[in-house]
């Protein structure tokens, strides 16, 4: 192993080196059949072993970069925020209530005394005239009676005049011991007597007076209760209820029995709403209602309320108010008892600076909360938020009037906050987006 084999560069300690064949030449001949290749020791530079950790690195940050300007250019919105537009247009202030259709005047006949029911000379839906005739009851018991008056008033009668004449008697005996006590034929004791006599019977024919009196009273009584055998119509109407039928018996002992109830006028009804106390401030006299009726689905009635009662109307700690509401019925659809739908019209504004109810709603995360000051938060256009008192008018179930002037028409109102399900579903085709979740 002379020259002619490569050299080997001095060794070195600090790492160990990997062996490397390096490629050389090779000499024949010489009795040798092939030439042994040198051997290079020195290792590979630390600057391409740490290559692949960078290349790995940089791949995962870009990875994670992409992921990022994908997930922030598929915001929503700018900012984070759903927002909403303020705009103008009109803004209807609604009170809605229910009640019921009845008739302006509603009379209710009944008897104010006891008996069976003779005859019934109305029904259902009849129409009748003052004074008509509804019904009878049975006239016999009270004919009874009335004769009955009859024969002792007669009686009382004859005792006054037989107290009259038991008072001339009387007279007639005291003038003649008057006469007879002036020639002393008689002793005082005897015109005394005479005289005591005398006033009692004048306190007989007072007496007798008052039987008569008496029994004429009780005659008419029992006449009067014979008249109210016959039931007449107090008003012009339709018979709208009829509570008895023929054969049937009434009691009018502690209260009076209804047998009728008629409805002075159809073409004219109102309705009687029941409107919670947090909703009655907004309601006048004067303002316009519609309402609706099951049996109409799709017409709309309209009134106007007459009146707003001042009786408050308690039930399970719900106070209400009831507010009458006239309506004409000329085509006499409306019929009593029907449940009226009813939206009162409480204020209105047809070019109203309106800003989504949502957006009063928002409360910005961290931010302390002024509830005696209503604020929108406002999304400017260099994504920029910035948070604006407010001062409220009216309002529906979707807009407020805003009737401050640091709020413009077109600026954009944060009513939410975005969220990843709101991107997804801004990505979907219609008819695929999420339903909510199942829990």
């Amino acid at each position: 192993m002379d020259s002619d084999h490569s050299e080997v560069g001095p060794p070195r300690t600090i790492h160990p080196a990997p062996v490397v064949i390096n490629p050389g030449s090779i000499v024949q001949g010489q009795g040798h059949t092939q030439a042994p290749a040198s051997i290079d020791q020195r290792p590979f530079p630390r600057g391409r072993r740490r290559m692949p950790i960078i290349l790995a690195t940089v791949s995962v940050l870009t990875l994670l970069g992409v992921a990022l300007w994908y997930w922030w250019s598929n915001d929503p919105v700018d900012g984070h925020y759903k927002t909403m537009t303020i705009d103008r247009g009109p803004i209807t202030s609604l009170v809605t209530a229910t009640g019921a259709v009845n008739p302006v005047i509603s009379v209710q006949v009944g008897s104010q005394v006891s008996g069976k029911i003779a005859k019934l000379y109305a029904d259902f839906n009849s129409v009748v005239r003052e004074g008509q005739v509804l019904a009878s009851i049975d006239q016999k018991p009270y004919q009874a009676k009335v004769s009955q008056a009859k024969a002792a008033l007669k009686s009382a009668q004859a005792g006054l005049a037989k107290a009259r004449n038991m008072l001339v008697q009387k007279n007639l005996e005291l003038n003649r011991m008057v006469a007879l006590r002036k020639q002393e034929f008689v002793a005082q004791s005897d015109l005394d007597l005479a005289r005591t006599n005398a006033r009692d019977a004048e306190a007989q024919v007072d007496v007798a007076l008052a039987q008569v009196d008496q029994a004429k009273a009780t005659l008419a009584s029992a006449e009067l209760d014979l008249g109210y055998t016959t039931i007449y119509s107090p008003v012009n109407g339709t018979v709208v209820s009829r509570n008895v039928e023929e054969g049937q018996t009434v009691v009018a002992s502690f209260q009076t029995p209804t047998l009728f109830v008629l409805a002075q006028d159809l073409t004219r009804m109102q309705v009687i709403a029941n409107v919670s106390e947090s909703d009655i401030g907004g309601v006048t006299e004067g303002k316009s209602a519609d309402f609706r009726v099951d049996a109409y689905p799709r017409e709309s009635f309209h009134g106007i309320v007459t009146q707003v009662r001042n009786a408050p109307v308690s039930i399970q700690n719900v106070v209400t108010y009831d507010v009458i509401i006239s309506v004409e019925n000329a085509e006499l659809k409306l019929k009593p008892g029907m449940t009226a739908n009813i939206t009162i019209v409480t204020a209105r504004n047809e070019d109203a600076l309106r800003a989504p109810n949502a957006a009063l709603r928002f409360r910005m995360p961290g931010v302390p909360v002024d509830r005696k000051t209503p604020q929108l938060w406002i999304l400017d256009p260099t994504s920029r938020v910035r948070s604006v008192p407010v001062t409220l008018g009216i309002a529906d179930s979707l807009y407020t009037d805003i009737t401050s002037s640091e709020v413009r028409e077109g600026e954009a109102a944060i009513v939410s906050l975005a969220t990843a399900e709101d991107a997804a579903q801004e990505k979907l085709p219609p008819g695929f987006e999420f339903g909510p979740k199942m829990r």
